[in-house]
């Protein structure tokens, strides 16, 4: 008996509700995740910082680090690259990367299940 779930993808806000550089928290299925409008597209992480465990991302500073986009947790500044979740400040340390796309001006997050 096949007993997979499917993942499905949910309509978060329109496309113009995401300022550019900028990052917003949105409870998606129960999850807090902060999404982010860059020059570069769209990102969605966790929006727990792994360090403090504060749901704060969201209002972190966006920027770059070697062209890799980013965002500096508000509270120690640890960095973390909005395309893997991984922290460039601290090896081994990580946040969960969700997948997000824009449909039809919509924003929607399909969330990343644990293995």
């Amino acid at each position: 008996m096949n007993t997979a779930t499917t993942v499905r993808w949910h309509t978060v806000c329109p496309l113009g509700r995401l300022d550019l550089d900028r990052g917003v928290a949105a409870l998606v299925d129960g999850v807090q995740v902060a999404l982010f409008r860059t020059t570069d597209g769209l990102y969605a992480i966790e929006n727990r910082d792994p360090v403090t465990g504060a749901y704060v991302l969201s209002r972190g500073i966006v920027g770059s680090r070697h062209g890799v986009p980013t965002v500096a947790s508000p509270l120690h500044k640890q960095v973390y690259d909005l395309r893997t979740g991984d922290c460039l400040d601290l090896p081994g340390v990580c946040v969960t990367r969700h997948e997000i796309r824009c449909r039809d001006g919509m924003v929607e997050v399909r969330l990343r299940q644990e293995e």
